[in-house]
């Protein structure tokens, strides 16, 4: 009976089976073992990836052990095979190759908001052949969430332009346009307008230092005023008034809301101010 069962296991096959199993069920107890005790979702999502990457390469390995001689000799026919592979899986292993670029040079990771192509959002996960984001924007306005996971293939990094929102400067600029009649105090709308907007900037004066520091760093960039400022322009049916104000990326609808209110409720008391829409006369 024991000399079946070393004849049974001494087929490399088998062998490999075992061992790859083996390693199959060590990495699924690593990855419950993590799901179990770390509790920070970022840290836990990260090292669930780890352990199954690592899982993977070391069946991988295993396999290159087990049949390198025969690769070895049959070195022509996989050549061969390999050319035509090469051209009918082009996709699959710019997908491949586009992974590495993610997980290497990492010009996004989880968490951070990307737009990539048409298609703008969260990253939720990174996989080997696709990235999955939380889709925002879209039909929903103010860069919010539509509530759709979008599943974007890899090989984009190298055919679209990736923008990332969060990543160094988590900061962007945002506009507010007001339009007031000719006859209006714009001076006086004006500095109403900037009253709103430097507490906003006051808020996040440490947190937008401390990223322009980083960015300077790695990048050839340095912003030297991020103070809010109202441009003026004269338009076919008032002067329009632009709020350009700093906002973090995932508060811009909220802070847009809050400043918008404000500047309604100050315009509504100012008889001097009066807003401006296009209008239309018709003459008989």
């Amino acid at each position: 009976m024991f000399q079946k069962i070393s004849a049974f296991f001494s087929n490399d096959s088998i062998q490999f089976l075992f061992f790859a199993l083996a390693i199959y069920l060590l990495g699924t107890l690593i990855i419950s073992f993590i799901n179990r005790q770390v509790k920070d979702l970022r840290r836990r999502h990260n090292a669930r990836k780890i352990a199954l990457y690592t899982t993977v390469l070391m069946i991988f390995a295993l396999a290159m052990l087990f049949w390198l001689e025969g690769i070895r000799s049959m070195a022509v026919v996989i050549s061969i095979i390999g050319a035509g592979l090469v051209v009918a899986l082009q996709e699959v292993i710019l997908c491949f190759a586009g992974w590495l670029l993610i997980i290497f040079k990492r010009p996004f990771s989880v968490g951070d908001r990307i737009e990539i192509g048409a298609v703008k959002g969260d990253v939720i996960d990174v996989r080997m052949f696709q990235t999955a984001l939380l889709e925002v924007g879209n039909w929903v306005a103010g860069d919010q969430s539509t509530g759709r996971v979008v599943h974007v293939p890899n090989s984009n990094v190298f055919k679209q332009r990736v923008f990332n929102y969060t990543k160094g400067f988590e900061f962007i600029w945002n506009e507010i346009k007001v339009v007031v009649t000719f006859e209006s105090d714009w001076q006086k709308a004006k500095e109403i307008i900037l009253r709103y907007a430097s507490p906003e900037l006051d808020k996040l004066q440490v947190r937008v230092q401390a990223s322009i520091e980083r960015m300077a760093k790695e990048y050839m960039i340095y912003y030297e005023k991020f103070t809010p400022i109202v441009y003026v322009k004269i338009i076919d049916h008032g002067v329009e008034l632009t709020l350009r104000y700093l906002t973090a990326v995932r508060e811009r609808r909220t802070t847009q809301d809050r400043i918008s209110r404000s500047i309604l409720e100050d315009f509504t008391n100012e008889r001097s101010i009066k807003f401006a829409y296009p209008t239309y006369r018709i003459v008989r």
